[in-house]
């Protein structure tokens, strides 16, 4: 076994490693990539994660990045520039030429530290020279901060870099032959002739976008490629990137891409000028290192685990023309494989299939004691042909094998294996690329943890919020769906809900709060809350919505929602709509034809004080499915509202209602998901059995309590009900009137209905106060014996509130 140390440099230290890849680079003819090359050996000997030199430009009140290498700046809030006189440490250490070296604490008490990653965040800050030359700036995660080694490897960098003038190219005259200079804000670009006969194309024809020799890119390579074209990704110095384009025989060919970023000045844009040639005769004089800052690019924009293992597998398994490449991570004693290539289980060990999980295998760490020496060691490790391994590992690659631990945060955050089939002979350069990607790679998967864990987070606030399941519906099938934006980790704002209400009505209810942060999630619970409680209390459609309305603007929010709600009697097959600045809900009838209900609608929710939300009727036949959905699904950046609405009724009409989860399945296939979207379908079938029911205005006579009870036996013999439930129910009514006449003022009403042999009475008035069942009651009481007496002759009773009122209500169940 020869580890990685060993194989390359005995017993040197890192800075007698460093001083000799440094002497090597300084002997050579200075070319305009030798500071990016040098400020890559920070990335190599002293594990930084960035690394840059800022010096006076122009303007000598700035210090402006001549160059950088490593992980994009903006991931650790670096500027391309500085005030010379301001107390950033790299105007500091500029000015007084004393280096500086700053942990988390230090960096948060300086004024224009933006922010610090990670608890481990180091900066060193280095002059070049005496002060006033500019100087190194390089930041590291290691726990501790950079140590002995890293220090001194970082000073001699320092001495070593040589700052060159900024190429002017692509600012004036005539660009040479295989020069390019694009203008970053419009997209413009300016090609040599080498160029466009290495794209096949002619001048006459090339029409100076460079979208369209992006176009000729190879699909694969064009995110590597964005990164450095992009403005939001590129950062000021020199980049190098190798990318593949389709010819016109259809075979790919190589092509080596240099750039660097020219900040712009008063009134001229900031540009990309490099040049461009055929990589294929320049193969083999291509660093490694530059593969380093090509993962680096891919890892910068990784946002999962998963993206990250394919970060890694695109970057070293075709330079290193490895057979199969594992990133794994360490959970306790065990290796969960997060990404193999190839995916195929019969091309890794036995141990590995015989621990297959799911898609990808467990590989207990027990079973590969190398493998975990080497997590506990935290060094690169590379086994030739023929080593002696435990058969998990041989099998990974017989012909040569590297274990690259992965470290984070302080502890290893799992390990990348790299095997071949055939004896591969380990050169140095591939050795320190390797080395290189171990700590990138670490860095990258602490990062894309977190940001899964603020994913599910999201998820689970935003499943909470909305209903766990939808009710069973008497007479109709409601389904609901529901998709959070794939932009970022903000909470979403959209809602729906599905309300079961007396007399067999159910309200239905969809709504989107402005916004997609915590504080529109959070005003979305409530609002959902609040329009149930509404609708429970027994108001109207447009009451409950107006309630609504004058909650959101007491709660002094500048945030406001837009709602729709649907009250819809099972038992008639009518509805009524009410909007309030939301979109219109869409109806399929039974003969297949589809409409956007033309509802009349209100002002959003929390917009205005005296608002009027107008009801509008709808009717629905058995067979007919309601949708009512947010504007997420029917309006993009590229979509209008209204022919979003259109491709909704098509796509309706088009559906088969018998299986409504497929059909709301297939409504939200392509959705745009730079949105919520909520979607709310219900198939009104109508009722099998529908009740019985009549109703009473009882006046204020007084022989009202009379009245009500003839009216209710001439009802219940129509209805056929036994001469024993009928005496029951006239004593019960005589007792809920006359309490509703005596306790309350305002109408009473009087309720029956009949379904499935339950008879219901019901009295409501106008008063919120329920009757209360006295606890104990003397022979002397004159009343309170009424509840009592309902409480005796029936199966069940209770109150309920109606638009603020309540309703008393009692069953009985005939025998038998």
């Amino acid at each position: 076994m020869v580890s990685e140390g060993a194989a390359v440099s005995g017993t040197r230290t890192a800075p007698e490693r460093a001083e000799v890849a440094l002497a090597s680079l300084m002997a050579t003819p200075p070319t305009p990539d030798r500071l990016r090359r040098l400020l890559e050996q920070a990335l190599v000997f002293a594990g930084a994660s960035f690394a840059g030199v800022y010096t006076p430009g122009d303007d000598t009140a700035q210090l402006c990045l001549a160059e950088s290498a490593g992980l994009p700046r903006t991931l650790y809030g670096l500027r391309d520039c500085y005030p010379a006189t301001g107390a950033f440490p790299v105007a500091e250490t500029h000015r007084t030429g004393r280096p500086r070296w700053l942990g988390p604490a230090e960096l948060a008490a300086c004024p224009d530290a933006r922010r610090t990653p990670s608890p481990d965040f180091s900066l060193a800050v280095l002059p070049l020279g005496p002060a006033g030359g500019g100087c190194l700036l390089a930041v590291g995660e290691h726990p501790g901060g950079f140590g002995t080694d890293d220090r001194a490897c970082l000073e001699l960098i320092a001495r070593a870099v040589a700052v060159p003038a900024p190429p002017a190219a692509g600012d004036t005259g005539e660009l040479p032959d295989d020069a390019f200079s694009l203008a970053m804000d419009t997209g413009r670009v300016e090609v040599g002739e080498a160029i466009l006969r290495l794209f096949g194309i002619g001048r006459d024809s090339f029409d100076g976008r460079v979208e369209t020799l992006l176009g000729r890119a190879v699909p694969e390579d064009l995110p590597a490629l964005m990164s450095v074209v992009e403005a939001d990704h590129m950062s000021i110095g020199d980049r190098e990137l190798e990318f593949r384009i389709l010819q016109p025989g259809g075979r790919p060919r190589w092509l080596r891409l240099r750039g660097r970023l020219q900040p712009g000045g008063e009134g001229r844009p900031a540009r990309l000028v490099g040049t461009v040639a055929d990589a294929s005769a320049l193969r083999s004089g291509v660093t490694d290192v530059a593969r380093v800052q090509r993962l680096a690019a891919a890892l910068a924009t990784a946002g999962t685990v998963k993206d990250v293992g394919q970060a890694v597998v695109a970057a070293l398994r075709g330079p290193l023309q490895a057979d199969r490449i594992a990133l794994a991570e360490l959970e306790n004693d065990r290796l969960v494989v997060t990404v193999l290539d190839p995916p195929e289980p019969e091309a890794w060990p036995e141990v590995w299939r015989s621990e297959w999980r799911t898609e990808w295998p467990d590989a207990p760490v027990r079973a590969m004691p190398t493998l975990g020496a080497a997590l506990r060691e935290g060094r690169a490790r590379i086994w030739p042909a023929g080593s002696p391994l435990e058969p998990a590992l041989a099998e990974v690659g017989p012909g040569g094998l590297a274990v690259l631990p992965l470290p984070a945060g302080g502890r290893m955050a799992g390990a990348c294996l790299i095997g071949w089939d055939r004896p591969h002979e380990f050169a140095p350069d591939e050795r320190a690329l390797l080395t290189a990607c171990a700590g990138l790679t670490g860095q990258a998967l602490l990062r894309a943890h977190a940001f899964d864990a603020e994913h599910e987070l999201v998820g689970m606030l935003q499943r909470t919020l909305l209903p766990r399941r939808l009710p069973r519906l008497p007479g109709a099938v409601a389904v609901a769906r529901y998709l959070p934006t794939t932009a970022g980790l903000e909470v979403g704002g959209d809602w729906y809900d599905v309300i079961p209400l007396a007399d067999n009505h159910v309200a239905l209810v969809i709504g989107d709060v402005q916004g997609h942060n915590a504080g529109a999630a959070t005003l979305m619970g409530q609002m959902r809350t609040a329009l149930r409680a509404y609708a429970a209390e027994g108001h109207p459609p447009d009451v409950v919505v107006a309630h609504a309305n004058r909650l959101l603007l007491d709660m002094e929010t500048d945030l406001f929602a837009t709602c729709a709600y649907v009250d819809v009697d099972m038992e008639q097959g009518t509805a009524w709509c009410v909007r309030a600045g939301h979109v219109q809900p869409v109806l399929r009838h039974p003969d297949g034809t589809a409409e956007i209900v033309q509802a009349e609608g209100g002002p959003p929710l929390g917009v205005l004080d005296q608002a009027d939300f107008p009801m509008t009727p709808l009717r629905l036949q058995p067979g007919t499915v309601l949708a009512l959905t947010t504007d997420g699904l029917v309006e993009s950046p590229g979509t209008d509202l209204d022919a979003g609405m259109d491709r909704l009724a098509r796509e309706l009409a088009a559906a088969d209602p018998a299986h409504l989860g497929l059909v709301a399945d297939a409504l939200l296939t392509g959705a745009h998901r730079g949105d919520d979207v909520a979607l709310l379908l219900m198939r009104y079938d109508g009722m099998a059995v529908r009740p019985l029911r009549e109703s009473w205005t009882v006046w204020r006579v007084p022989e009202a309590a009379r009245h009500a009870r003839r009216f209710t036996r001439r009802t219940l013999r129509s209805w056929g009900v036994s001469p024993d439930t009928l005496d029951a129910a006239l004593l019960v009514v005589s007792e809920l009137v006359t309490n509703a006449l005596v306790h309350t003022g305002g109408p009473v009403r009087l309720d029956m209905s009949l379904v499935n042999h339950r008879l219901r009475l019901a009295v409501a008035d106008s008063s919120p106060r329920s009757p209360v069942k006295p606890a104990s009651i003397g022979w002397e009481a004159t009343g309170g014996r009424g509840i009592l007496l309902v409480e005796a002759v029936s199966e069940a009773w209770g109150t309920v509130p109606v638009s603020g009122g309540k309703q008393v209500w009692a069953d009985l169940v005939p025998d038998g």
